[in-house]
């Protein structure tokens, strides 16, 4: 499918500077639109919604379909009447710590005064697929002190039907309390939805490939996944030595069993990507390589350097999803180690890929480099897993990638002399860089943007703690800045 030429920004709502210490759906999400529109933008893109567990990261979510609660907006009126809400140590940082337990109090507190009624009945008979199996697991989970629903009894942990039904009777209020939240979540992300259409913001979302371990999606679809008796991990996800790690990356995820999802028709991946694209304009296809070969590594393995590559579902999984929810506007992440069959099948769906342009500059051949680029691609400063543009730009990169110094610095060299720039505002050269480009899709994070350092980029892969934290005020963005970059965008036809 091919995108119109068009730019946009990168920032997920967490990172909104609203009140209670984290970002969520309320007034100033309402503004970033405005803001989008006044800067000459056409796309707010945005990490997964789920509602996050380990780690805090938007890629490990209790569920591929359910919504963060922590982006819920209470109201102002609420916030005051419940006394929960919380002064965030800093407006550019979300304490997690801090801001979980304070913002579900405060939603505990608002939703008890929202009654059951039939709104919301009829929201879980639209839900059904999924939200039934996902309210009973987080009443379940909080019922097991946050235990892993492989440390649940073994009526719970296993699906038992007479346990079940037991378990649901008893944790009914709970469950209740769920749908609330979830019918909440939906009717605050389509009024969202419907201004950006209203101010010509298209809203692109993320798909992770992989689904957490202790998600209500391995729960309720174990015979889906390599698991054993238990459900404990046969193997487990990850991508081989890298850019980013001379081990690996080891994901812990679990390994989709797609013989068991081919017998089905790939009914849960249909039912996913029918979901995603309810919410969103476009979506990001996460790590589209392990779609045609996955790399897998033992559970029992602490790196992913043992690993080996297992062929994907490839061209069937797709074929499926086309099938039954015709073209679909997907943008495939194919970074990586991207091999010939890899392409082949991307072009196979015309699917544009993705360039970052913090990988471009190891020479004139490189594939990420400007002059090299095609009309159906998607370009990037950076990512979520980069650094930002001006901590890159300032790194040697020791912490951030396998690169030696002399590499770094001959890149440097190089993007001097491509760029015409002597470093000076190293982020705006690359992000006209990107928008002087043939792609079709130039997509910036807002940390380049505002010039930020490495302090504020979102992700470091690998680093247990520390990640998805960044937050931005308003009086970063003044008039000036957002003029530039309307200028820029116009000036290169976006």
């Amino acid at each position: 499918m091919q995108f119109p030429r068009a730019a946009g920004i990168l920032l997920h709502p967490t990172s909104l500077p609203s009140p209670g210490g984290i970002g969520d759906m309320g007034p100033d999400a309402f503004r970033f639109i405005r803001w989008l529109a006044d800067a000459g933008m056409k796309i707010w893109q945005v990490l997964p919604l789920g509602p996050t567990g380990y780690g805090d990261s938007p890629y490990q979510c209790f569920s591929s379909f359910a919504g963060n609660p922590l982006l819920i907006h209470v109201p102002e009126q609420a916030r005051a009447h419940f006394g929960h809400d919380m002064e965030p140590n800093s407006a550019h940082v979300c304490d997690f710590g801090t801001v979980i337990p304070a913002k579900r109090a405060l939603l505990d507190a608002w939703l008890a005064t929202m009654p059951y009624d039939d709104l919301v009945r009829r929201f879980v008979r639209e839900q059904e697929s999924w939200l039934p199996d996902f309210a009973l697991f987080m009443a379940l989970k909080q019922a097991h002190d946050g235990a892993a629903w492989t440390a649940w009894e073994h009526g719970a942990a296993h699906r038992d039907p007479d346990a079940l039904r037991s378990w649901r009777e008893k944790l009914r209020p709970s469950i209740e309390r769920c749908y609330k939240e979830q019918f909440v979540f939906a009717g605050q992300f389509q009024a969202l939805r419907h201004a950006c259409a209203a101010q010509g913001i298209q809203l692109m979302g993320d798909v992770p490939i992989y689904v957490a371990h202790d998600s209500a999606d391995v729960w309720a679809n174990r015979s889906l996944f390599k698991l054993h008796d238990d459900g404990t991990l046969i193997v487990q996800a990850g991508v081989p030595p890298d850019y980013f790690s001379e081990t690996g990356q080891l994901w812990g995820n679990p390994l989709y069993d797609w013989d068991a999802m081919s017998r089905d028709g790939y009914r849960w991946w249909i039912e996913r990507m029918r979901a995603s694209l309810a919410l969103f304009d476009a979506v990001r296809l996460d790590h589209f390589r392990g779609f045609e070969a996955f790399w897998e590594v033992p559970a029992e393995d602490t790196t992913a350097v043992n690993g080996r590559w297992v062929l994907g579902p490839g061209a069937a999984l797709f074929t499926a999803l086309t099938s039954a929810l015709g073209p679909m506007p997907i943008v495939a992440e194919n970074l990586g180690l991207i091999t010939p069959e890899v392409e082949a099948l991307r072009l196979q769906f015309g699917y544009p890929g993705m360039a970052i342009l913090q990988f471009a500059f190891d020479g004139p051949s490189s594939e990420f480099i400007p002059h090299r680029y095609v009309r159906e691609l998607v370009a990037y400063t950076g990512t979520h897993d980069n650094d930002t543009t001006v901590g890159w730009w300032h790194s040697s990169g020791a912490g951030d990638s396998t690169r030696e110094p002399d590499a770094v610095e001959k890149e440097k060299a190089f993007a001097r002399s491509y760029l015409d720039t002597d470093g000076h505002e190293i982020h705006w050269a690359m992000i006209r860089a990107a928008f002087a480009s043939v792609a079709n899709t130039a997509l910036i994070p807002l940390q380049d943007v505002l010039g930020l350092g490495s302090d504020t980029r979102m992700n470091l892969p690998g680093r247990q703690s520390g990640n998805w934290s960044f937050r931005f005020t308003w009086d970063q963005l003044p008039t000036t800045l957002t003029v530039r970059l309307r200028d820029l965008a116009q000036t290169y036809g976006r």
